[in-house]
């Protein structure tokens, strides 16, 4: 620069002085000054507009929201004595029947007439043991005597053990089952009846034993052409099953034995 003009030179222009002013760091730094106050009015202008608008609106807004109220008071007619209810009669005194007693007499052995003997076996049989002797109803709360056997003791009858539905490992038949099927079963049957060609899966159920007995066979599909019938046949002479094991016991419990037929096209 010029000395003659380093007095009157701004102090942007001294800073940049020989340097590359169209680079655009110079023309930020010399718009600085408009640019904030044109940033300021329109601060204030926005400022000005939404502080107008709040005015303006408590302006129309009423100044006092009416509220109703209602002073009418509702008498409600309170209805007239009513007559109280009549007391309910008292229950009746339910009288037990006297139970027949016989005095209890410690027995003594003496040589002398006793004037009152102790009670027999046949007195005491309905009777119950007191200080008095009482005339009236059988005691209720003796057994049945003949209920009892010789002995006076009561048979129980051992109760049915439980038919499982699901067991940990089911009966299984006792030696080659499909052996015992080729030697049995009839597999000409549904042929013989006028079955249609296809497969038939023919569902027995059956129960058994802790001794590996069957019973209770009946069959769970309803084919027809004398299929059942077979099944049912054959599995009634299938007499050795191994029983079926739960917790590592013998249980009796129910097992569904599949027998299948084959109808081919003729």
């Amino acid at each position: 620069m010029e000395p003659n003009k380093i007095l009157s030179a701004s102090i942007l222009d001294l800073l940049f002085d020989e340097r590359n002013k169209e680079y655009g760091a110079y023309e930020l730094r010399k718009t600085y000054p408009k640019r904030i106050t044109r940033a300021l009015i329109i601060t204030g202008t926005v400022a000005l507009l939404a502080f107008t608008g709040i005015a303006l609106a408590s302006t129309l807004k009423p100044k006092s929201e009416g509220r109703l109220f209602n002073d009418e008071v509702v008498l409600t007619e309170i209805p007239p004595d009513q007559k109280p209810p009549e007391a309910l009669p008292p229950p009746k005194k339910i009288v037990q029947p006297q139970i027949r007693t016989i005095q209890f007499t410690t027995p003594v052995i003496t040589r002398e007439i006793v004037p009152d003997p102790p009670p027999t076996n046949e007195d005491i049989v309905n009777a119950k043991i007191d200080d008095v002797t009482k005339d009236g109803i059988p005691d209720p709360g003796i057994p049945d005597t003949k209920e009892t056997d010789k002995t006076g003791i009561i048979e129980k009858k051992a109760p049915e053990p439980e038919i499982f539905t699901a067991v940990e490992v089911n009966a299984k038949f006792e030696g080659n089952w499909e052996k015992f099927l080729t030697r049995n079963l009839n597999p000409d049957v549904p042929v013989e009846n006028g079955a249609p060609s296809g497969q038939y899966k023919v569902l027995i159920q059956f129960v058994v034993d802790l001794d590996g007995n069957v019973s209770d066979i009946k069959a769970l599909t309803n084919f027809g052409f004398g299929m059942e019938q077979e099944a049912i046949r054959v599995l009634k002479k299938a007499t050795k099953w191994v029983p079926a094991n739960q917790n590592g016991h013998a249980v009796k419990a129910y097992r569904i034995q599949p027998v299948t037929f084959q109808v081919l096209d003729q």
